[in-house]
């Protein structure tokens, strides 16, 4: 594209974007061994950059600003989008382009502990979204099936859907990884020397490597230089780490397509030996084994050392071994095996985990706890995206029981906040006003009610599932 023409519009990129994405996807999965080594144009092509900006403009992150103190909003109502853009292309193709340092905020884990996440500038932000656009199709040929965190068309609901398919099948035993701080202490030149193996163009490898290296501004105004890790909150980071976590998928991939087919794979259980496959979701894991627990052992520790490549580690702690007989938490469903009611065969099912719902439980709470200067209908459209969004994640479990249970508790505190908000009226008055047949509406709008979502089996995908630029002829 000329330097000369105009930014292109909302079709026009698009339309460039999927053609250049798909080109690269094809070329990277026709041969397994080519290295890219002429990508850095592509970083600063005019319609990558304005998809690069409009993704950036549209995440919940726009408002936040970084070091700079810059947001979306300043970018578009001061700066202008178009010289901002031209501006930033131009500081890219003399490369003169420098990240500048991440704005470090700690936020609160479960359990009391707190993460650390990294704010870059609007700017940087612009760029990580052009690089992961270049990137993306081009590492997505290589990706094993069995990874489906952060990635095009996959869902933490197909990762639990295999697990329910291969504990249904006799992989009984099941280790439970859990790396330490994966964000934070992947090693940089493993990572690099791993991109190396597709990436020749050593301009997009400095660019990838600076954002790596990028200070840190820690919340005591202090700068700290970053050796090891990718900053969590990145927008490039999440591709970064399935990158580095992808020496785990391959080593478990060789070994499952090595047992052959499922005639060799029973073969292979009568002579004592196990099989074993690898579920993950960018840095949860769990290995399922149709074996022993010596087995699951074993398989623990080769999934360290592989893991000890990337300068990764597990955490002896939360790294578990467990039976599906006794149960595991992955992605805030608990999947166990047990008979069914009425019934001696025994089965394994999904349910939304304790933890999932006492944290929707406290999500409701703090809503209905704040102030009652609001309306009722102004309180009904906080709560209703966080009852429709976790219901409709946790719909595809045996969860009828626990989505009863939510809207009887939800309905619950909004009566308590409706007593509160008016302690002179009676029962009688506050139904009529607000809970005709007894469910709460005002100004037309209603509670969302999880009872009343239908329950349905998530179907399993396996390795069906579609790259989103796959072309009639690798589709065929």
């Amino acid at each position: 594209m000329n330097t000369d023409d105009p930014w292109p519009d909302a079709n026009a990129v698009r339309l460039r974007v999927l053609k250049i994405q798909t080109k690269l996807h094809q070329w990277a999965s026709d041969d397994p061994d080519r290295r890219f080594d002429d990508l850095y144009n592509l970083v600063y092509d005019p319609a990558v950059l304005v998809h690069a900006w409009q993704r950036v403009q549209g995440n919940r992150g726009a408002r936040s600003a970084g070091v700079d103190g810059q947001t979306a909003y300043y970018i578009r109502a001061i700066r202008g989008e178009q010289a901002f853009l031209s501006e930033l292309r131009g500081d890219l193709k003399a490369r003169r382009f420098q990240p500048d340092p991440v704005r470090e905020v700690m936020i609160p884990k479960a359990g009391g502990k707190r993460r650390r996440l990294g704010i870059a500038t609007v700017r940087d932000r612009v760029v990580q979204a052009a690089l992961k656009t270049v990137l993306e199709p081009i590492f997505e040929a290589d990706f094993q099936p069995c990874s489906y965190g952060f990635r095009p068309g996959r869902r933490a609901q197909d990762a639990i859907a295999e697990i329910h398919y291969l504990t249904s099948r006799s992989y009984e035993w099941v280790v439970e990884g859990d790396i330490r701080a994966c964000f934070d202490e992947i090693s940089h030149s493993a990572l690099l020397e791993r991109m190396r193996d597709r990436i020749g163009d050593r301009r997009v490898l400095g660019l990838v490597k600076a954002f790596l290296k990028s200070d840190i501004l820690g919340e005591d105004r202090q700068l700290r230089e970053s050796s090891t890790g990718a900053p969590q909150g990145g927008i490039l980071s999440p591709l970064l780490s399935n990158i580095a976590l992808s020496v785990l998928d391959d080593q478990f991939a060789e070994a499952w397509k090595a047992f052959g087919d499922s005639h060799a794979r029973e073969y292979r259980r009568r002579r004592g030996l196990a099989n074993y496959r690898l579920v993950r979701y960018a840095d949860d894991f769990v290995v399922l084994v149709a074996g022993s627990q010596r087995d699951a052992e074993c398989l623990r520790d080769e999934a360290a050392a592989v893991l000890l490549r990337m300068g990764l580690h597990l955490s002896q702690e939360k790294t578990v071994i467990v039976h599906i007989d006794e149960g595991l938490d992955f992605l805030g469903m608990h999947i166990q095996r047990h008979k069914k009611l009425g019934a001696a065969k025994r089965f394994v099912y999904t349910y939304p985990s304790r933890a999932a719902l006492a944290a929707v439980k406290a999500k409701v709470r703090s809503v209905t706890r704040g102030t009652t200067n609001q309306s009722l209908s102004e309180l009904l459209n906080r709560l209703n995206p966080v009852l429709r969004g976790w219901t409709n994640y946790h719909r595809h479990g045996a969860s009828s029981r626990t989505l009863a249970y939510l809207s009887s508790f939800t309905w619950r505190r909004v009566w308590i906040w409706l007593r509160h908000k008016h302690p002179k009226a009676t029962v009688k008055e506050l139904r009529r006003r607000y809970l005709r047949r007894w469910w709460p509406e005002h100004d037309e709008v209603v509670l969302f009610n999880p009872a009343a979502v239908a329950i349905v089996r998530y179907r399993y995908r396996g390795t069906s599932i579609p790259s989103p630029w796959a072309t009639k002829e690798s589709a065929a």
